[in-house]
């Protein structure tokens, strides 16, 4: 052991070395919620366990410094330490950064990190369970992406087993990495789209869920492309096809006793406690700042239609509304109870910023005592809108720039993110919406070169 290196540091390094660990990422994540780290030999682990690892944060998308900036330290949380099953000499740690020796605000992590204390403080430990769906393509002949089955053809695809037993080598090299990391993947599909995926996989407690869905992501671009494929996170690739929700899977436990406090006290199917709606009710509240959160793209609200250019619905909501396993809700109560599902959130949201915005959002809903009204129980997508207007639903925001607006207008996105955060991501995203607009489409080529 090193004059560096800590008992604990000396133990989890023999053990790594036991395995035949050569290297340690000490990894944290963007704006976006990709993963990026410093590589170190295994024999420095002691030193970057204290945070020996510096990050220029200017040189990433959204982590608010300058050039002229000091340096953000990566601490890793030595709990998250993950071998890469795909490369067994690597380990990754998610980080924490620091600035100064002081947690930096604007980190992810940290910002999930403050909530869960909120939590803490009010008694509570929030629990997630995280749906990832996702597309893996491979290129054609012309470069375009495509699935990887040619029998992959269906109109609606969902559930279709010639196409899963098709993509079953990598998905198999991928679920059985899962299972060795001890998630428990319980089930995995085909979903509705050409090349669409989902994995179901234990719920967990928020940061170790959103330590895993950022793995998770990773993973699974390295394994699709050693099999040559292409795994995209991307919410909607094709126009004509589902998007790729990240479905949040949400509750409240007691944090000393571990009882679910979002069952109710029957125990009914498709029902949950009075807590969960006071919950539910925050959440509502605040839908259109967190939309911009947990839907953090342009491309997120061509997914977040009814219908679009496709033959069928979406199954995407588009309503701010709460109800019983109706799949047209923002959030939905699925049987047998005792959890609130979000649809609106797609899988390229960064889930530390995204539960953070939820979980302060259904806190404030508890302190408040707030009711959500009546649940939705029909299907919203068939609803003219006097009867919308009736039932008293509300659009999502239909478009990023919408969204944050909404967000940088919600004190609760400046509480939550704390100043140089809420500044960045507004500027950041703002950027992204005009940026758009400033890009020619192939769709208006195609509609306007030839028509004026």
């Amino acid at each position: 052991m090193s004059s560096h290196e800590t008992a604990a540091a000396a133990s989890l390094r023999a053990d790594l070395e036991a395995k035949g660990v050569r290297y340690a990422l000490a990894s944290f994540v963007d704006l976006h919620g990709v993963s990026k780290a410093k590589a170190v030999p295994l024999s420095h682990l002691g030193q970057m366990l204290q945070g020996s690892e510096l990050f220029t944060g200017a040189a990433l998308d959204g982590v608010p410094q300058e050039v002229s900036d000091d340096e953000v330290a990566a601490v890793p949380d030595v709990a998250s330490a993950t071998v890469l099953p795909w490369q067994q000499d690597v380990v990754w740690l998610a980080s924490d950064l620091h600035l100064h020796g002081q947690p930096f605000e604007a980190c992810s992590r940290n910002i999930l990190h403050r909530v869960r204390q909120d939590a803490a403080a009010m008694g509570y430990r929030f629990n997630l369970g995280i749906e990832t769906e996702f597309f893996v393509l491979r290129r054609d002949a012309q470069g375009r992406p495509v699935p990887y089955s040619a029998r992959d053809t269906l109109d609606k695809p969902a559930y279709d087993v010639r196409g899963l037993l098709d993509n079953l080598p990598w998905l198999d090299e991928l679920v059985t990495a899962m299972n060795q990391l001890g998630w428990g993947v319980y089930s995995f599909d085909h979903e509705d789209g050409p090349g669409q995926f989902e994995t179901d996989f234990d719920y967990a407690e928020v940061l170790t869920m959103a330590d895993r869905l950022t793995f998770f992501k990773l993973m699974a671009k390295e394994i699709a492309h050693r099999h040559g494929l292409i795994a995209t996170f991307m919410p909607k690739p094709f126009g004509d096809r589902t998007g790729s929700g990240a479905h949040f899977n949400m509750s409240l436990a007691d944090l000393n006793t571990g009882e679910n406090l979002f069952l109710s006290p029957d125990r009914a199917p498709g029902t949950v406690s009075g807590l969960a709606k006071q919950f539910i009710a925050g959440v509502l509240r605040h839908a259109r700042a967190i939309c911009a959160v947990i839907a953090p793209t342009v491309n997120s609200y061509k997914r977040l239609v009814a219908q679009g250019s496709m033959s069928g619905f979406t199954w995407a909501p588009v309503f701010i509304c709460y109800g019983n396993n109706n799949r047209t809700n923002m959030l939905r109560i699925p049987s047998p109870g005792g959890r609130v599902e979000c649809r609106a959130a797609d899988i390229s949201c960064n889930p530390y910023l995204g539960a953070a915005m939820i979980l302060s959002a259904g806190l404030e809903g508890i302190r408040e005592q707030l009711d959500p009204g009546d649940p939705n129980l029909v299907n919203a997508y068939t609803l003219t809108p006097d009867q919308r207007a009736e039932r008293g639903l509300h659009l999502l925001p239909r478009t990023l720039g919408e969204a944050v607006d909404a967000f940088a207008a919600d004190p609760l996105s400046k509480k939550v993110f704390g100043d140089a955060m809420f500044e960045s991501f507004v500027a950041y995203k703002r950027e992204e919406w005009e940026s758009y607009h400033c890009a020619v489409s192939d769709w208006e080529q195609a509609r306007y070169l030839e028509f004026f």
